[in-house]
């Protein structure tokens, strides 16, 4: 295989990666310092469509992690990026948190409950009957199905939360429609968050702790790719998926050094 160019953008996932279970991962802060001083292009990645980047880096700052604002990319802003580009100015109908429609605010949207252009489903704690009642109805009755991110369940203290995946299963086995997915592992989340920062797939790189979300969309989008082994994905996973990351390293205390 032709060698890759160097490395001159970063995309790191963030949970598994930068932070397990709100508490930092030894080696985060300094990746992300030696980013910031190196001045390389870099985001760091959530499926995670609840809050906003805004949020995020309130968030990420309390655990000593100095992440700015514009370099946070989310599914939700894949989503509605993504919705900007194929219908301007549109309505939909949002089953999510402040995360997924603000970003729809932003790009013009109308949020709506009478005859919108998309079901929107993003990620939230308190998923309601009568919500997810109203998106089957809209969805039958002609609005096209999307979804921020594929994931069936999320990380929390006391065991594994259902989340959009899962619900999403619940809307197309009512409905017969299956939604489109915006966020990981589909590639257009890598490729508009390259765009965001004005970098190419050829010369980044994308650090992740699933197999199934973060490798396969890095490769995907024709990036180098790092496994970490401290999220979901373990070395015995690893030989049971078909495609290889370019590299497994133990933690991202291992990937200070190569920025």
């Amino acid at each position: 295989m032709p060698e890759r160019k160097p490395i001159e953008s970063w995309l790191t996932d963030m949970d598994g990666v930068l932070i397990h279970e709100g508490v930092p991962i030894p080696g985060a802060s300094d990746f992300i310092k030696r980013l910031r001083e190196s001045g390389k292009p870099f985001l760091v990645l959530t499926n995670n469509s609840i809050y906003t980047p805004r949020d995020l880096r309130a968030r990420l700052s309390r655990m000593g992690l100095d992440v700015p604002e514009q370099n946070i990319w989310t599914s939700a802003l894949a989503t509605a990026r993504f919705l900007e580009d194929q219908r301007p100015g549109g309505t939909a109908y949002v089953i999510g948190e402040a995360g997924m429609t603000t970003a729809l605010h932003d790009i013009g949207y109308i949020l709506t409950d009478h005859e919108p252009d998309y079901v929107v489903l993003g990620e939230t704690r308190t998923y309601s009957f009568e919500a997810l009642t109203r998106a089957i109805r809209l969805i039958n009755g002609g609005a096209r199905f999307i979804c921020t991110n594929p994931d069936e369940t999320g990380p929390s203290n006391e065991g594994p939360l259902p989340a959009t995946g899962a619900v999403a299963a619940l809307i197309t086995k009512a409905t017969g429609k299956a939604p489109y997915f915006a966020g990981k592992p589909n590639p257009l989340m890598m490729r508009t968050g390259l765009n965001a920062i004005g970098a190419h797939s050829e010369t980044s790189a994308m650090i992740g702790d699933r197999m199934d979300t973060d490798v396969l969309a890095g490769l995907e989008a024709g990036m180098e790719t790092f496994l970490v082994l401290t999220g979901v994905t373990t070395p015995a996973d690893i030989d049971r998926y078909p495609y290889r990351p370019s590299s497994v390293v133990d933690s991202i205390a291992d990937l200070v050094d190569r920025v």
